[in-house]
């Protein structure tokens, strides 16, 4: 990179840490963002003594295409994206923030994707990593972009990263050692516009691998098993139903792996802290993706054992009048709610609704019965949810003006040994900055309820 001549696109958190990387490795780069607003100051405060970076907001000019060598993205930013679409046309290569981490990148790779479970299996892994190496990593859509470490790696760092189907659009040479897909189900369609689509950047996550690598794929997902054609690297499975040949399962409440013929037993399925049947998933595509990076079974052992899970995802929050408080504002899809409510092992007041990402809410309304005794909405998509729930018959909904107001009512009508969760089945962005604020305020708001 060095004396190249870079833009990055989007000037957050992703952009910053892409500029950063490419400017310590001599590239001259713009910034460019679309928002004329942007406090430019601000922005270059990060990059304060270095004369290789600029900013620019508003219109992407020909005369700065006329310059770059490389473009790169943040994960954000839609690859149909009007300006994105410019560039394609000036012919000038596009990567993405995952791409150029990983061109820096020297570790040990483990890439983790999947609709579902790839934070608290991402989170999983990297702690698993920890106790065997002092020389380890947890990055990418986990919060901490890659690129801010990766050339800061050695040939002896173990990489756990979550990466998303949008990192994912842009890769090129991008190569895991080890890539797991966890699930799949309808997200995020507002952007792929289709489920094939969607279901199709998923699996480029092993797109580049090789025979010396593996891939972790879900045996009991049917949208992963109908296209296992497509992968050409070695093919390991988990499963709780099912005993594959390669790969972690699940025999007599106790998890064992098999690796090239030999069978070993790893733990205890009772002594696991994460609660749901769809954790018992993420810790067996753990202890697969940790196996086959060669990680020892009573390292994965220890750490599963001690694992509470990670803040958002069904996260016991307080007990106030012998009622439970859940905060699952990680479940930004239907599917995830639906794992969350299965979870619940009470009648449960369920508070939902958000941004609308053009998802579709009938198998989320139609494990409510006989589990669920309210449904209280908020955001924009509460009127499209509570129509949903009237064509399936569920008839307790009620629908508030924001979260605060939410929990009030849930507070006000929980029962003893009741439930209450909030699992919104849908983003954050109408109300909050990110479902971390939504959480973040749900617990501030169960905090400050009396005895």
């Amino acid at each position: 990179m060095k004396g190249k001549y870079v833009i990055v696109a989007g000037a957050g958190k992703s952009g910053v840490a892409a500029t950063g990387l490419l400017i310590r490795n001599g590239a001259r780069v713009t910034l460019y963002d679309e928002n004329t607003e942007l406090d430019k100051e601000a922005v270059l405060s990060d990059f304060v003594g270095s004369g290789n970076v600029d900013i620019v907001v508003g219109e992407l000019t020909d005369e700065l295409l006329g310059k770059a060598d490389l473009f790169v993205i943040s994960p954000g930013i839609p690859v149909d994206a009007p300006f994105v679409e410019k560039v394609k046309k000036a012919g000038i290569p596009i990567w993405g923030e995952i791409e150029l981490a990983y061109y820096f990148s020297k570790g040990k790779l483990a890439a983790i994707t999947g609709t579902n479970g790839k934070t608290t299996t991402t989170t999983l892994v990297g702690e698993i990593f920890k106790a065997y190496s002092q020389d380890s990593l947890v990055v990418g859509n986990i919060g901490l972009p890659y690129t801010r470490f990766a050339d800061s790696t050695t040939e002896n760092t173990f990489i756990a990263a979550e990466i998303s189907s949008f990192q994912l659009e842009t890769i090129h040479e991008f190569r895991p050692h080890v890539s797991a897909i966890l699930n799949l189900t309808p997200d995020h369609l507002n952007r792929h516009y289709t489920f094939d689509n969607y279901v199709d950047a998923k699996f480029r996550i092993a797109e580049n691998q090789t025979e010396e690598d593996y891939v972790i794929l879900n045996m009991d997902d049917p949208e992963i098993m109908k296209r296992v054609d497509k992968i050409k690297t070695n093919i390991c499975y988990f499963s709780h139903k099912n005993e594959p040949e390669q790969g972690a399962f699940v025999r007599d409440g106790k998890i064992y792996v098999r690796k090239d013929g030999i069978e070993e037993y790893v733990l205890d399925v009772d002594r696991i802290k994460i609660l749901g049947e769809h954790n018992l998933e993420n810790v067996l595509a753990a202890v697969a993706i940790s196996v086959f990076m060669d990680v020892p079974t009573d390292i994965i052992r220890d750490v599963v054992y001690s694992f509470k899970g990670v803040e958002h995802r069904i996260e016991f929050v307080r007990e106030v009048r012998d009622v439970r408080y859940y905060n699952d504002s990680k479940g930004t899809n239907p599917d995830a709610a639906i794992k969350a409510i299965k979870a619940m092992k009470s009648t449960t007041l369920l508070i939902g609704g958000g941004y609308d990402k053009q998802s579709d809410y009938d198998e989320w309304v139609e494990c409510f019965p006989g589990k669920v005794r309210y449904l209280v909405l908020i955001g924009e998509t509460a009127e499209k949810i509570m129509k949903c729930c009237k064509n399936h018959g569920f008839n307790q909904v009620v629908l508030v003006d924001s979260l605060e107001d939410a929990v009030t009512f849930c507070y006000t009508h929980a029962r003893p040994g009741d439930d209450v969760l909030l699992s919104p089945a849908c983003a954050s962005w109408d109300m909050f900055r990110s479902y971390e604020e939504r959480g973040n305020l749900f617990k501030l708001y169960v905090d400050s309820l009396e005895e």
